[in-house]
C-alpha cells in the first residue's frame, strides 16, 4: 500500500530528506551514471511528494514541485523518480497524475512546465504535455522543456 506525503521543504523530516536525496542519487547519479550537483538550491522553496511503501517506510516514488519564478516563470515538476524495486508497476504514472493535481490546486489555471530527458518525451506526451524547445544537453542527457497548458 501506497501513502502519499505532500510537503514543502521546512515540514521534511530528516530522514524523508535523507531518503529523497537518496533515492535521486542512486537513480539520476549512480543508474544513469551522471555525476550532477543535485543540490541545485530549488529543494527549500520546493514541495515535495513522496511515496511511500508501507509498512515498510520504503520511499517507492518522488518529485518535487518548485513554484512560479524560481526556476522557470510557470510552475515546475522535476527530479520525478520511481525507485529500482517499483519499477514497471505502472507507478510513475500514478506518480505523475498526483503530482499534477496537486501542482494545479497549488497554481491553479497556470501552465506547468518540465525540463524532461528526451527519451520520456511520449511519457510526459500522454499526461498533455508538448514539446517548447529544442534538443539540449544537460548533464550529459538530452532534455526538452515541455509545457502542459491549463
Amino acid at each position: 500500500m501506497l501513502n502519499w506525503q505532500w510537503s514543502h521543504f521546512e515540514s521534511l523530516s530528516p530522514g524523508d530528506v535523507y531518503a529523497l536525496l537518496a533515492a535521486r542519487n542512486e537513480v539520476f547519479v549512480m543508474e544513469q551514471n551522471c555525476p550532477f550537483q543535485d543540490a541545485d538550491g530549488f529543494d527549500q522553496d520546493a514541495w515535495h511528494l513522496l511515496g511511500w511503501d508501507e509498512p515498510k517506510r520504503e520511499l517507492a516514488a518522488y518529485c518535487r514541485v518548485i513554484a512560479p519564478g524560481i526556476k522557470y516563470a510557470e510552475p515546475s515538476i522535476g527530479r520525478v523518480l520511481t525507485t529500482k524495486n517499483f519499477r514497471c508497476t505502472g507507478l510513475g504514472r500514478v506518480l505523475m497524475a498526483e503530482a499534477l493535481v496537486r501542482t494545479v490546486a497549488l497554481h491553479p489555471g497556470q501552465p506547468i512546465r518540465i525540463g524532461a530527458q528526451q527519451r520520456l518525451e511520449k511519457f510526459y506526451v500522454d499526461f498533455g504535455f508538448h514539446t517548447v524547445s529544442d534538443t539540449y544537453i544537460e548533464d550529459g542527457i538530452p532534455h526538452i522543456e515541455m509545457l502542459l497548458a491549463p
